[in-house]
């Protein structure tokens, strides 16, 4: 696993400029904590603060690389990063292990079709037509 973090802000997943979704990223959170976390600074402190905050750091901050973002697929062959308390990123216990059943249905499926040839006699047929 990568240690080394850098802020980025990443406007594939944010609403205005992709703040939020970078700082998210960078300390492994929720993104709707995030939000919630910076809607309630800018209601309950000093609003225009924030705002400014936000507005400069969209400015400052590079974005996140096209080639870094990660979508999710039926298959992956990153391991699942499950999440062990609310606020941290990362799949649910209880879908992780649906996606981990998953795999490994698809595996046994798989090697049965693979068992299922090596048994038969067609492969033994290409094998001595093979060895020809």
């Amino acid at each position: 696993m990568n240690t080394k973090r850098e802020l980025l802000r990443d406007p594939q997943r944010g609403k205005i400029a992709g703040v939020c979704a970078g700082l998210s990223d960078y300390f492994n959170m929720e993104l709707w904590l995030v939000r919630i976390i910076f809607v309630s600074a800018v209601l309950l402190t000093g609003g225009p603060l924030f705002v400014v905050a936000y507005i400069a750091a969209w400015f400052i901050l590079d974005k996140k690389p096209a080639a870094t973002h990660k979508t999710h697929s039926t298959y992956s062959g990153d391991p699942l990063e499950v999440k062990f308390k609310v606020w941290q990123k990362g799949e649910p216990p209880r879908r992780a292990l649906q996606d981990l059943k998953e795999r490994l249905t698809r595996v046994d499926v798989r090697l049965q079709e693979m068992e299922r040839y090596v048994t038969s006699s067609e492969f033994t047929v290409s094998r001595e037509i093979n060895k020809l």
